[in-house]
């Protein structure tokens, strides 16, 4: 089996949750907290490919640098990869990548389809 890894954020039931499914398989992932280590924007572009979304898919369109940004007006796809980069808040979580496929933990049970 391929590494594990989580784009995580400990404050977040939901990530929470899917770390713990992950963990219950007897799987020790790699934990990336994308708040302090923000991905890149090949890193995000790599994930966008797994999980076959769109930028804005992948994006928190409740949070209030979304609404700040305008980004609901934007339609460019590099523009949005750049504001998940310089604001990681706006990225979904958790993701969880392994075996060359990715899965967004809403509902945490997501990951089985994976791991």
């Amino acid at each position: 089996m391929s590494t594990v890894t989580i784009f995580h954020n400990p404050r977040c039931s939901k990530s929470r949750q899917t770390l713990e499914i992950i963990k219950d398989k007897g799987i020790e992932p790699e934990i990336v907290e994308y708040l302090k280590t923000p991905p890149n924007a090949a890193e995000i572009e790599r994930i966008l490919t797994l999980l076959n979304k769109s930028p804005r898919e992948l994006m928190r369109t409740k949070e209030s640098v979304y609404k700040e940004l305008g980004l609901a007006d934007e339609n460019d796809n590099n523009k949005l990869v750049t504001a998940m980069v310089n604001n990681p808040k706006l990225i979904e979580r958790p993701i969880v990548i392994a075996n060359d496929k990715a899965v967004i933990g809403r509902p945490p049970e997501a990951v089985l389809d994976i791991i």
